[in-house]
């Protein structure tokens, strides 16, 4: 099953500089081409410029202070509340999204293309949305319950894609070889297709988790402290901005902590095909007598995470009256927010495509530097990435204070994550036989990477620049500090009437967010099948 193609290069000593061996990796020693080290450099460079913000503030008033701020009871108590939510939250995902991803693409299952679909939607459900939607038909579940459920619901997509990609690319051939040696379901299941889409799967956990770690607007709502909330009510307690930056210092820590051992769980074994390269359609599993339950499982989590929030909208909708809409402020909000989140995504993209590639294709420090880099800001709040962006265009590029530029740079610092996992994935699935080949037949580094690495993992890339088009749409605290005059968002707009009270108002934007943001979420469900 691993056998080398037969038209690779045989012997690793005449491998051309920076080529990888089977299975995705480069020899000991070798650096990622210049090609790819360069930008991807400049672009860990660019997420690592929150962390200068947060060590100039952190540390303004001397190490000492910095520590009292950090170590003491109330920052071991967030820590706990947080890491005890993203622990249950990213063991549900993992639940969810596996489970679903192996029913839609590996079943026999009726209706698969259109579950596919339904259970990407809730991407486009913001986590404050899906919040107030829980609370205002269940006062009682604020608390820990409430930010786990409504967190949970609207980030199993992001292990949900990934895992379905991985399934579709996967070598059929291995499951038929163990089920062919008598194997049952469940430990072929177990023992080969779990290991192939574990490294998604990690990715997919890591996401969340850091999302979770960075969300506000959830954990707000519920009323449920967690480090994210605690920093923000230190910005707003006091000009002093130290304690706050201490604080966020522990996430980096944190994240740092997470993306290292996801690294790890992917182990050294190569996971794209071996042979061909031609994607074969797996044969579908027959559920026979547990069709129903499948049914069943894929109807209660589209009625939970999609059924649920609509249906509230849809009350404060039919509450509400003329005297609640605006259709023109309606329009031109939205169409700032598509032009926002386009800009957004297309600079993300771009920041993580080479990452992506290094860290799929190359192994070493220099590659665990860069992947760790583009995931320092993912688990900052958005308020200190956009005050770490304030600080440096106040004090180094005044021009771009209060414009859109800025806002864009803070997405792509942001959510740079989203972007190089899915192209890691994209990239450990196009089998890194056919660069070999390239290398050693003298095309140079820049032109593998144009017309073999890059048109093989364009689809996967192009699910991530969707998925960031979406949370770039639906982001919160950054846009409110970093907008330029007189510019809304939907996000923005829905959470200013929220805050009033004013839900019905509130209604036809948070509507008018989950369409727009239903289309690239719809098109990613479909991409799957």
């Amino acid at each position: 099953m691993h056998a080398s193609d037969p038209v690779a290069p045989a012997d690793p000593a005449h491998r051309p500089a920076g080529a990888t061996l089977p299975g995705g990796r480069t020899r000991a020693g070798r650096r990622p081409p210049a090609v790819l080290l360069v930008p991807a450099a400049l672009g860990a460079a660019f997420a690592l410029l929150p962390l200068g913000y947060l060590a100039v503030r952190s540390l303004e008033r001397g190490p000492a202070f910095a520590w009292e701020a950090v170590a003491n009871e109330r920052t071991v108590q967030l820590l706990g509340r947080s890491l005890a939510l993203a622990a249950v939250v990213v063991s549900a995902c993992l639940v969810l999204g596996v489970s679903l991803a192996w029913l839609t693409a590996r079943t026999a299952l009726p209706g698969a293309r259109a579950w596919s679909v339904l259970v990407t939607l809730p991407l486009a459900v913001p986590s404050y949305v899906a919040a107030f939607t829980w609370l205002a038909a269940f006062p009682g579940l604020a608390g820990f319950g409430g930010a786990a459920l409504a967190l949970t619901l609207v980030s199993f997509p992001y292990v949900y894609l990934p895992v379905t990609a991985a399934l579709r690319g996967a070598d059929p051939a291995q499951e038929e070889v163990a089920r062919s040696l008598g194997h049952g379901p469940v430990r072929t299941f177990l023992r080969v297709t779990l290991p192939q889409v574990r490294p998604a799967a990690a990715g997919g956990a890591v996401l969340v988790a850091l999302y979770v770690f960075s969300d506000f607007g959830a954990v707000s709502l519920m009323r449920y402290d967690t480090f994210t909330r605690g920093i923000y009510t230190s910005y707003r307690a006091s000009f002093d901005r130290t304690p706050a930056a201490a604080l966020s210092v522990v996430l980096v820590v944190v994240t740092i902590l997470l993306v290292t051992a996801e690294a790890r769980t992917r182990g050294r074994a190569g996971h794209a095909r071996t042979g061909t390269g031609t994607a074969r359609p797996a044969v579908p599993f027959p559920l026979r007598r547990w069709r129903m339950p499948a049914l069943a499982w894929c109807t209660a989590v589209t009625a939970v995470a999609v059924v649920m929030p609509l249906a509230t909208l849809g009350y404060w909708l039919a509450v509400g009256n003329s005297a609640t809409w605006d259709p023109a402020a309606l329009l031109d909000t939205a169409a700032t927010t598509l032009g926002v989140a386009a800009a957004g995504a297309a600079l993300t993209t771009l920041l993580a495509l080479p990452v992506g590639v290094i860290a799929a294709r190359h192994r070493g420090r220099t590659a665990h530097l860069l992947e760790q880099s583009a995931y320092a800001g993912h688990a900052l709040p958005g308020i200190t990435v956009a005050l770490s962006l304030v600080f440096f265009a106040v004090r180094y590029a005044e021009p771009l204070y209060q414009e859109l530029p800025l806002l864009v740079c803070a997405y792509a610092v942001l959510f740079l994550p989203v972007a190089v996992a899915a192209t890691r994935a994209a990239v450990l699935q196009s089998p890194p036989v056919l660069e070999d080949v390239a290398r050693s037949l003298g095309r140079s580094p820049l032109r593998v990477l144009r017309e073999i690495t890059v048109p093989l993992a364009a689809p996967g890339v192009a699910a991530g620049a969707a998925l960031t088009f979406v949370v770039c749409m639906k982001e919160l605290p950054a846009t409110l500090l970093l907008r330029p005059t007189g510019m809304d968002t939907l996000a923005t707009s829905l959470w200013t009437e929220t805050g009033t009270g004013s839900f019905a108002a509130a209604a036809p934007y948070a509507a008018a967010l989950i369409l727009l943001a239903a289309i690239p979420s719809y098109l990613l469900g479909r991409h799957r099948t």
